[in-house]
């Protein structure tokens, strides 16, 4: 490829600065975007889809490995039975969890053709998850001021709300799978629940690196999607049991939980029913690590993401929280959608917004209607808990319960680093075998929906002429944007253009040149409370904070080079035959996004992308920092995708 140099005027002008467009965080509004027709409501989907799979890591899927898993250590009660089960979600990965089902009188419920409904269960952030025991927090009294306000009916279910809703479920003959979040309970191989920034993580090479890393970025490996592919490998799990019913599985849970529920329910077909509680909602979008990712509420927010679901049966509450105002915002937009889609009847809402935030028993018994109506498990209305013996750690403690654990369990850094190098070599050997999902992730990470349909156009402020050029300097305004941008025509022009991408006009004949100031610096450190004095390694300071709502610096560069050439293509007053766009180093690599977003626009790249690779940018706010560009195969794969 032909070397173009770079004059000292071009680095001037690179550098020129752009109006500052505010940053979106996760605390921002974030209403539901409607399509114009319902016809158009299968694409949309669609895109939403990519766009949560892309964001865990998940496109294409991992290979689905042996789970391994064993199921041991009942204990019973009136009306059900609980076990506890283990299984690998990756070689070595294992996920914890119990298995709750009917037992003894309530054996015949739920029943059909010898099959019983399913039901995932993902927990929130309750302090220890599936351990959890108010009284820990609050004390006894605490536990009983719950049934005092008329939030719980008895004490075990004040005390742990989770188990209190797996315990219903399996006496109205349900199999339920509970499982622990990272960090909580027995999933201690990675210790913390949330992660921030390590420098002992920070290698490049396989097994050097953990979550919160450049190269982790670089691959789309975060908590958010690990803990995604566990929901995916527990319901392979629940799926595989002889006694459960494939085509009844609901998926429920609280908070996090429904984040995790909102996320499953949406990617994988098989979900029948979903109820995400306390989660939905057009304001605060989830906090924790575990409930963001890179690209994951870029274009969509949580109300998207549960419409995701539609037209199944999808069911939502709301408290006094963030979703406080889901009755008046999100809920009017998904009501709309289920009656556009003409299944009304398989949405609802509740919104008892004078508890806080909670999965209570007023809360679980409309979830447990909801689950009565839609699986025709033929209960009279309200279906109501009845008391249990509370279970503690000695009742559902999964490694407790064993003499030793499996022959492959490793935990610590030691374990996040292995992990890590089996995602990556299994992501690196899916890819390279599948184009559809390398054009699909590079969709997203060049955010190629929100390119604007409508041609840009150049808006002049001076011009002057000298020595046969006019030199007109303005801004292109494409979509809500605009970019100061130069053009140097000559007026012998021949037809063709050149968009020149670090702004030297000289050297191209009789050429229209036109030389776009690209952005710089848009890469920023955004963290989760918007304090900036937080410790170096902070979870708070991970990454998915900013590129999970916003573009990267790149994919802006890339939409001003697409820009530039389609104001060339459409100018009212040109007459172009050819368009060809320059690069060298990054800008080369920023020519070929713009040829992947512009298609047929661009007629030749002019480009040398020297030693420029994706994989040597270390800092999460380079301005060439693309979370996911090394898992979609680096330059090469950026290649492939807008030259073939």
């Amino acid at each position: 490829m032909k070397l173009i140099r770079i004059s000292i005027f071009a680095l001037a002008f690179a550098v020129s600065t752009h109006a500052e467009e505010a940053v979106v965080t996760l605390h921002d509004y974030h209403p539901f975007r409607p399509v114009p027709s319902i016809s158009q409501w299968k694409d949309r989907k669609e895109e939403i889809q990519t766009r949560i799979l892309v964001a865990a890591g998940l496109l294409p899927m991992p290979e689905k490995t042996p789970l391994n898993a064993k199921r041991f250590g009942t204990v019973k009660q009136d009306g059900f039975k609980v076990e506890r089960v283990y299984f690998e979600s990756f070689p070595g990965h294992f996920v914890t969890g119990n298995l709750f089902s009917p037992d003894g009188e309530t054996e015949a419920n739920g029943l059909v053709d010898g099959k019983r409904p399913g039901v995932i269960c993902p927990h929130g952030h309750w302090t220890n998850g599936r351990f959890y025991d108010s009284i820990d927090r609050e004390g006894y009294r605490g536990a009983l001021a719950q049934i005092a306000k008329g939030a719980e009916r008895f004490e075990a279910a004040s005390r742990n709300p989770i188990i209190a809703r797996c315990v219903q479920l399996a006496r109205m003959g349900c199999v339920v799978l509970v499982f622990d979040t990272i960090g909580n309970a027995d999933s201690m191989q990675l210790v913390e629940h949330r992660r921030g920034p390590r420098d002992a993580m920070n290698g490049k090479e396989a097994g050097e690196w953990g979550l919160v890393s450049p190269q982790a970025t670089l691959r789309l490996q975060t908590n958010f999607g690990l803990q995604t592919w566990n929901s995916v490998r527990a319901l392979d799990y629940l799926a595989s049991l002889e006694e459960v019913d494939p085509d009844r599985i609901l998926v429920t849970g609280a908070s996090g939980g429904a984040t995790q529920t909102m996320m499953l329910s949406a990617i994988d077909d098989r979900v029948d029913a979903s109820f995400p509680a306390v989660m939905v909602s057009t304001a605060m979008q989830g906090g924790c690590t575990c409930e963001n990712s890179h690209y994951l509420r870029i274009g969509q927010g949580n109300v998207d993401i549960a419409a995701a679901f539609a037209p199944k049966p999808l069911g939502l509450t709301a408290a006094d929280d963030w979703t406080i105002e889901l009755e008046t915002k999100g809920h009017p937009d998904l009501q709309s959608l289920y009656e556009r889609l003409k299944a009304p009847g398989n949405y609802e809402a509740y919104f008892d917004i004078h508890f806080f935030h909670n999965f209570n028993h007023v809360s679980r018994t409309h979830l447990y209607e909801f689950v009565n109506r839609h699986f025709n498990l033929g209960f009279g209305e309200p279906v109501l808990e009845s008391d249990f013996k509370f279970l503690g750690r000695e009742d559902l403690g999964v490694w407790d319960a064993l003499d030793e654990k499996p022959e492959n369990y490793v935990a610590g850094d030691e374990h996040e680093k292995a992990l890590n190098a089996i995602w990556a070599a299994d992501s690196d050997a899916a890819i390279a075998e599948d184009r559809k999902a390398l054009k699909a992730g590079w969709g997203v990470l060049l955010n190629a929906s929100a390119l604007p349909t409508a041609p840009a156009a150049f808006e002049l402020g001076e011009k002057e002429k000298a020595d046969g050029v006019v030199k007109m300097s303005g801004s292109i305004s494409f979509g809500e944007r605009s970019l100061p941008a130069e053009i140097h025509y000559p007026e012998n022009w021949n037809g063709e253009v050149v968009v020149h991408t670090a702004g030297d006009a000289s050297g191209y004949g009789d050429a229209a040149v036109v030389i776009p100031s690209l952005s710089r610096g848009v890469n920023q450190a955004v963290t989760y409370s918007g304090e900036k004095d937080l410790p170096s390694d902070s979870w708070q300071r991970s990454p998915v904070y900013f590129y999970g709502y916003n573009d990267s610096n790149f994919t802006r560069r890339a939409h001003e080079v697409a820009a530039a050439v389609s104001m060339a293509a459409n100018h009212p007053d040109w007459e172009v035959t050819k368009i060809t766009v320059q690069g060298e180093g990054d800008t080369a690599a920023t020519a070929l996004a713009a040829r992947f977003l512009s298609g047929d626009e661009i007629d030749e790249l002019l480009i040398d992308l020297k030693d420029f690779r994706f994989a040597d940018v270390t800092d999460f706010d380079d301005d060439n920092m693309v979370p996911g560009a090394l898992k979609y195969g680096d330059v090469e794969g950026l290649g492939k995708v807008a030259t073939q």
